[in-house]
């Protein structure tokens, strides 16, 4: 029996409607379901809620479960310091969501589901620093726009998470706060940034769902390095109300997760329009009218024209390991029903140019600014001066040069930097026109991932690491499990980059590569503990992944 869905507090009944739809969907259609046990390390959303319907496993129950494996692997064990501050609520919380369960009020996909969060965004209940020692104690007054949708949804936000610090000059991978991120696949290698938290915490099953933002990668990195899948999606689709930004033109949210449906669950809640933030006028009209759970396809792949981006792809001995994994996702997509045309060239030189389209590096301190003024009178800095000020060099370098600037809207390198990025986003769009695509294909990277012992600073500067057009075109890119370096074992990631709003689109390429390919292993540093295998009844069924 399908529980009852009741919309609640401000969230929109267009919201319930979509979560109702998606809740559906993935109890009774594609992908094909099986009677199982539950595990922790493989269930989606759609199992967990299955198993809460059935009676097997409550909210309560499910987040003693991440909470122990936050205690036997996050300061303990491999150490992977993902947590900064963890909810001591979470139980409570956890327990009036049973309490509406049991009473037949089900708020939607994410009752009662455990959700980690990035410390960029503001929790009406928790600090939020930024990884950044001088802010630690400074406490929001109100939840991020879309932290109050996750809420009202019914999820619960289980912790705040370590980062590449956001202000200040830290560790790869960690902050003035705290300690960095370890990777749960290889101690010795960086598992991206600068939401490293996030992607390692996710690895490791620390939560269900995972929320991490996106100024020149920052979501599809930590999601390519840990196996997982993450969307960066349309700018203005998600809203940025109360989470700390570097560049207004740039910045995303994004969901993180360990399969494709979860990914499109976390996005049917945070997607959608917010008066208090312009650019997400831009989806009025251009949202699908169905879930985006209700994308997700075994056989999404079938009949797809996909155009491999090959200006993207570099060459020589270091990229030798990766471009080889490429090559082999690329065979997989056709294996899959993909018609694969490649290549497809821009005649532009796209690795230069992503470079030298960053905004954020005109933008980011102004942007500062405007978040930091948003915070209550009894927060620890207020502004650009005074955290400059208090932070002294502790702060980054970029920040204190771009407070130098003043009236952006005469700025000229600004005005070139948004121009540049007109002309990769055209030539992208047109390339997809032209050949009739419904998605191009790229590598996140193909250069083997650091060492973080040896790993140079502002590595997102350097044209040899990463592809990051998505963060400089506003395009929805997603990131799905590409495999493993044979050299080092650390996950690679295929790279989709379709138009704008086409998110429905990537969620189904995206869906078909997984099933076709099942790449994503759960690293062998943190295995599972006792009690995270659940028998359910034989009349419950879970999703075939």
């Amino acid at each position: 029996m399908l529980p009852h869905f009741a919309p609640t507090g401000r969230t929109c009944t267009r919201l319930w409607l979509i979560l109702a739809v998606g809740a559906v969907t993935a109890l009774t259609s594609s992908p094909a379901v099986r009677a199982a046990e539950l595990e922790l390390a493989t269930a989606t959303v759609a199992d967990l809620q299955r198993a809460m319907a059935a009676g097997t496993l409550t909210s309560e129950r499910l987040v003693e479960l991440y909470l122990a494996r936050i205690a036997a692997y996050d300061q303990q064990g491999p150490k992977l310091n993902t947590i900064i501050t963890l909810n001591p609520r979470a139980r409570e919380e956890a327990r009036q969501l049973d309490s509406e369960r049991r009473s037949g009020r089900v708020r939607g996909p994410l009752h009662g589901i455990a959700v980690m969060v990035k410390d960029v965004f503001n929790t009406r209940d928790l600090p939020t620093s930024g990884g950044f020692a001088p802010m630690a104690a400074s406490q929001p007054n109100r939840d991020a726009f879309i932290i109050d949708r996750i809420r009202q949804a019914g999820g619960i936000i289980l912790a705040k998470l370590n980062q590449s610090d956001w202000y200040g000059v830290g560790q790869n991978g960690g902050g003035t706060l705290r300690p960095r991120v370890i990777s749960p696949y290889n101690p010795l290698k960086y598992g991206g940034g600068s939401s490293t938290g996030t992607g390692a915490a996710m690895a490791a099953w620390f939560g269900t769902l995972g929320l991490g933002s996106d100024t020149t990668g920052s979501v599809i990195n930590p999601s390519t390095l840990n196996a997982l899948v993450g969307l960066s999606a349309t700018h203005g689709l998600v809203s940025r109300t109360g989470m700390m930004w570097s560049s207004p033109r740039q910045e995303n949210a994004g969901p993180m997760a360990r399969s494709v449906h979860d990914v499109a669950t976390l996005l049917d809640v945070i997607a959608g329009y917010d008066a208090a933030d312009l650019a997400t006028e831009a989806a009025v009209g251009r949202m699908p009218a169905a879930s985006y759970v209700s994308f997700v396809r075994s056989d999404g792949l079938v009949g797809a024209r996909i155009g491999v981006l090959r200006e993207m792809v570099r060459s020589g001995p270091d990229h030798a390991e990766g471009v080889a994994l490429f090559q082999r996702a690329v065979s997989d997509l056709r294996k899959a029903g993909a018609i694969v045309v490649d290549p497809v060239l821009t005649g532009l030189d796209l690795i230069s140019l992503q470079v030298d389209a960053d905004a954020a590096e005109v933008e980011r301190a102004t942007a500062i600014d405007a978040y930091l003024a948003g915070l209550p009178a009894s927060a620890p800095i207020r502004s650009v001066a005074e955290m400059i000020a208090i932070g002294g060099d502790k702060v980054k370098p970029v920040i204190i040069e771009t407070a130098k600037l003043t009236r952006l809207e005469r700025n000229r390198r600004l005005a070139a930097i948004y121009r540049q990025q007109e002309v990769i986003k055209t030539a992208l769009l047109a390339l997809m026109d032209t050949y009739q695509l419904d998605a191009l294909v790229l590598p996140f990277r193909t250069l083997t991932p650091w060492r973080i012992d040896a790993m140079p600073r502002n590595t997102w500067q350097n044209p040899e690491v990463r592809n990051h057009l998505a963060s400089s075109t506003g395009l929805p890119t997603l990131i799905v499990p590409g495999g493993y370096w044979p050299s080092d074992g650390m996950p690679f990631g295929l790279q989709l980059l379709a138009r704008p709003f086409a998110e429905p689109t990537l969620i189904k390429l995206g869906s078909g590569y997984e099933a076709a390919t099942r790449h994503r292993k759960a690293p062998a540093s943190t295995p599972a503990l006792a009690g995270e295998t659940l028998s359910l009844p034989s009349h419950v069924t879970l999703s075939d992944r």
